[in-house]
C-alpha cells in the first residue's frame, strides 16, 4: 500500500527477444503469471502476437521472421526493443523490464558489437558496475550465483580479474541482496579461479594476488564473505545452503552448477542498474521455435521475480 492507502499498480516491459526463437511465444505464455496489481507490455512487432489481444508496443521487424531461421536484418530490431525498454524504465514509464533471449551471434553478424544484455544495459543506463546474477530454487533451497566476469573467452578471464573490480562486484551484490532481496545480513561465498583455489599458489596465483585482497577489502566494508573456496566443493548442497549467494570467477564456473540444480526455474537478474531487470536462464532454442514445445517456466519465474522486487522497492 502507498501512504494514502492506494494499492500501487505496476507496469512491466517485456522485450520479446530474437523473433526467430522462442522469445515471442514464451513472452505470451508467461503473461498468466501476472497478478492483479500489474500489467505487462510486450515490446516487439505486433504481427508476432496477432493471435492474442495483448498490450503490444509496436516496433517493426526489419524483415519477416520465420521460426528457427536467423536473419541479421532483424538484429537492429532486437536492439530497438531493448532501447525502448531501457528508456521507459529510466523515465518511469515502466517499473521493470523482463527480457526474452536474444541471439548474440546474429547481432554481431549484423556488424554490431554485442556481448550480452548485461553489458548493453550497463552502457545504456550509465551504471558503473553491474553484476550478472542467476537465481533459482535448488532442491535444498535458494541458489544465487553472481559472476565476477561475464561473456569473455576463457583465455581472457585471468587478466580480467582485478582486485578493485572484484571488490566493486561484491559490494554491488551485497547491497542489492539487502535492498532488493530483503536479506538483512547476506552471507556470501567466493570461488577461487584455479583448481583447489590455487593450492597455495602451486596451481596459480590469482587467489593470492587478486581474490584474497578483494575479500579482505570487502570484509573491511562489513560484508560477510568467505573464500576463496574451491569451486568444485562450494556448490555441494551442504555447503551452498550456508550462503545467500556465491561469487563465481567466470561464466561457466558458476552457471554450469546453477543450471544443473535449477534449470527451467532460474532467473537472470542484473544487479547495479537503476531499475529492475530480470530474464530467462536459457537461450533462443531455435530448434523448437514455433513448435509449441517451448517451456515458459523460466520466463514466468523472471516475471514473478521482477514483480517481487518492484513491490519490495
Amino acid at each position: 500500500m502507498t501512504d494514502n492507502g492506494v494499492r500501487p499498480h505496476f507496469r512491466i516491459a517485456i522485450t520479446t527477444g530474437e523473433p526467430a526463437g522462442i522469445g515471442p511465444e514464451i513472452s505470451l505464455a508467461a503473461l498468466d503469471a501476472l497478478d492483479a496489481d500489474a500489467d505487462a507490455i510486450l515490446i516487439g512487432d505486433r504481427g508476432l502476437f496477432a493471435e492474442r489481444a495483448v498490450p503490444v508496443e509496436h516496433i517493426p521487424l526489419g524483415v519477416a521472421a520465420a521460426p528457427g531461421v536467423l536473419d541479421a536484418r532483424n538484429a537492429r530490431y532486437v536492439l530497438a526493443t531493448l532501447e525502448r525498454a531501457v528508456v521507459g524504465c529510466l523515465r518511469g514509464e515502466f517499473d521493470a523490464m523482463v527480457t526474452a533471449p536474444v541471439h548474440k551471434g546474429i547481432i554481431n553478424d549484423a556488424g554490431v558489437a554485442f556481448t550480452g544484455h548485461t553489458e548493453f544495459l550497463a552502457d545504456r543506463a550509465g551504471a558503473p558496475t553491474v553484476v550478472m546474477m542467476l537465481a533459482g530454487a535448488a532442491a535444498w533451497g535458494p541458489l544465487r550465483v553472481a559472476l565476477a566476469t561475464t561473456h569473455l573467452p576463457l583465455a581472457q578471464v585471468p587478466a580480467a580479474l582485478v582486485t578493485d573490480k572484484l571488490l566493486a562486484t561484491i559490494d554491488v551484490l551485497a547491497r542489492d541482496l539487502r535492498e532488493k532481496f530483503g536479506i538483512a545480513k547476506p552471507r556470501i561465498a567466493a570461488c577461487g579461479l584455479n583448481p583447489h583455489a590455487g593450492e597455495g599458489g602451486y596451481l596459480g596465483r590469482e587467489e593470492i594476488d587478486v581474490i584474497v585482497p578483494a575479500l579482505k577489502a570487502a570484509r573491511a566494508l562489513g560484508i560477510d564473505i568467505e573464500g576463496p573456496m574451491p569451486a568444485d566443493t562450494v556448490f555441494v548442497p551442504a555447503i551452498a545452503q550456508r550462503f545467500d549467494a556465491i561469487v563465481a570467477m567466470y561464466h561457466d564456473q558458476g552457471l554450469a552448477p546453477l543450471k544443473l540444480a535449477t534449470f527451467g526455474r532460474g532467473v537472470n537478474v542484473t544487479l547495479g542498474l537503476p531499475f529492475v531487470r530480470t530474464s530467462v536462464d536459457h537461450g533462443t532454442a531455435l530448434d523448437i521455435a514455433g513448435s509449441g514445445a517451448a517451456d515458459a517456466g523460466s520466463m514466468r519465474a523472471a516475471l514473478k521475480l521482477a514483480l517481487e522486487l518492484v513491490r519490495r522497492q
